[in-house]
């Protein structure tokens, strides 16, 4: 059994008071037994006014956030998913970043998000990430974590299951799914989708999520969760922030997939014939 930790964080526009928040999650995670922490998507910083956001972003290596998450895994000895960050890209957009983080502080991968959610929706609320993000080029699984190899997506990329289908043949043990979900869209998709990626792979899935009323206005879902390879959920944190704990065992990964072995199971897929 591998003890995991999520923290489920109400993300602010103060990268400053951001920081400090991530490191006391990574500290109360480190005191609890996990082995591995997992947070949200834009765990450093969550503005939507895009010039006082602008003020604050970096170049991955000048971003303090990251330099301080580093520091502190190293400190407590424990590994980090940092489910996404903003940082400066050689494109001039913004890449909405996410990174692995060993417990010795070394960046192990990096995972910019494919998918960009461009959306108009019924509240009112309109999304244009790719006026502002370039999106990522590739599929990124991560070896030797202490949760086997991890496979690592970002929000919205939870709506593509060919991403995941991806990652589960190439013998991803867990996939990581950070978030930032609106309350509409969480109520209605977040529990079912996360639950029919973990079956339809045959594996863990571990969402941490933003949550609650943030500073730049907007509302997020929460209900981080862990769900295993049989869709049950381990862990659902609700709508508070907070730091929470749950157990992974890996055996269970081959145990249902010997009962269902849809993955061995697969074939090409022959283009639609129109009659």
């Amino acid at each position: 059994m591998t003890r995991i930790a999520l923290f489920q964080s109400n993300t602010g526009i103060d990268p400053a008071a951001n920081s400090l928040a991530l490191k006391k999650a990574i500290g109360e995670a480190a005191a609890g037994g996990a082995e591995m922490l997992f947070t949200p998507e834009m765990s450093g910083l969550l503005d939507r006014d895009s010039s006082r956001a602008a003020k604050n972003l970096r170049a991955e290596e000048e971003d303090l956030v990251l330099a301080a998450c580093r520091e502190a895994a190293k400190q407590h000895r424990i590994w980090l998913h940092i489910g996404s960050l903003a940082v400066l890209a050689d494109s001039g957009k913004l890449a909405n970043r996410g990174f692995v983080i060993d417990r010795e502080g070394n960046i192990r991968a990096r995972y910019d998000k494919l998918h960009l959610f461009d959306v108009d929706l019924p509240t009112g609320e309109s999304w244009r990430e790719s006026n502002v993000y370039s999106p990522g080029s590739g599929v990124v699984l991560v070896n030797g974590t202490p949760v086997g190899k991890l496979g690592l997506t970002i929000c919205y990329d939870l709506r593509f299951p060919g991403l995941f289908a991806r990652l589960a043949e190439a013998d991803a043990d867990l996939i990581a799914v950070p978030a930032a979900f609106t309350v509409p869209t969480g109520k209605a998709h977040w529990h079912v989708l996360l639950r029919a990626r973990a079956i339809e792979a045959g594996l863990f899935v571990v969402a941490a999520a933003q949550v609650g009323r943030h500073a730049d206005g907007r509302t997020t879902f929460g209900h981080s969760l862990v769900i295993d390879p049989w869709g049950d959920v381990l862990l659902d944190m609700g709508d508070e922030p907070g730091v929470a704990f749950a157990e992974i065992d890996l055996s269970r990964i081959s145990d249902v997939r010997s009962r269902i072995p849809a993955l061995s199971h697969r074939r090409p897929i022959p283009e639609a014939v129109t009659l």
